[in-house]
C-alpha cells in the first residue's frame, strides 16, 4: 500500500469515527496499521486472511507498533468463509484487499455487514492501470470493473473511486 493511498484510509477512517472495522486481506498488515492510526481509541480491527504467514507478519508490524493486543482481531480463513460469520451492522468501515475475482461477492457481504453511513473500500481500484484498459481481460481486471460499474449503479451506495496508490474505491452505505 502507498503512502497516499494509507494516509486516505486513515482519514476516512478518522473520518467517519470508526470504532470498528473489518478487513479482507491481512497482507503484512500495513494497510491495517493505517486504519488502526485513523480509528478511535479503543477501536478494533478485525482482519481476515487465508495465509497463515500473513497473519504473522501483521502481528509482528502490530506489535512493532505498539499496539495493545485488544485493538486487533487476526483471523485465519477465506473471506467468503469468514464474512457470513461477522456480525450484520458491526462495522464503521469494510476495507477489501482480498482475492480480485471475488470482489462481486465481497460487495453484498460488505454491505450486510456496514452499518449505515459506513464505508466500504476497495483496494487496488486502477489494478495497475488494467482497468482503464479495454483490452485487458484477464479474471481479475474484468472483476473489478465489474465491482466499479455495480457500485456506481447501486441506490444503495454514494461512490468515489480515489487515484491513490493503485487506487481506491471508496462507497457509503447510504441511510
Amino acid at each position: 500500500m502507498s503512502p497516499g493511498a494509507g494516509a486516505a484510509l486513515s482519514f476516512l477512517a478518522s473520518a467517519i469515527g470508526a470504532k470498528a472495522v473489518a478487513e479482507i486481506g491481512t497482507g503484512t498488515g500495513v494497510s491495517g496499521l493505517w486504519l488502526l492510526r485513523g480509528m478511535q481509541a479503543g477501536g478494533v480491527l478485525t482482519s481476515v486472511d487465508l495465509e497463515a504467514e500473513h497473519q504473522r507478519l501483521a502481528r509482528e508490524t502490530f506489535t512493532s507498533a505498539e499496539l495493545a493486543p485488544q485493538r486487533f482481531r487476526l483471523i485465519a480463513g477465506a473471506g467468503l468463509d469468514v464474512m457470513p460469520r461477522l456480525t450484520d451492522d458491526g462495522y464503521d468501515l469494510v476495507f477489501l484487499d482480498g482475492d480480485k475475482v471475488e470482489y462481486g461477492e465481497y460487495l453484498e457481504q460488505a454491505v450486510r455487514l456496514v452499518r449505515p453511513g459506513g464505508l466500504i473500500v476497495f483496494d487496488n481500484a486502477l489494478w495497475h492501470d488494467r482497468v482503464a484498459d479495454p483490452a485487458q481481460r484477464d479474471p481479475e481486471t474484468a472483476a473489478i470493473r465489474d465491482v466499479i460499474k455495480h457500485v456506481a449503479t447501486d441506490d444503495r451506495l454514494r461512490s468515489v473511486l480515489l487515484p491513490l496508490g493503485d487506487g481506491l474505491l471508496v462507497a457509503q452505505l447510504l441511510p
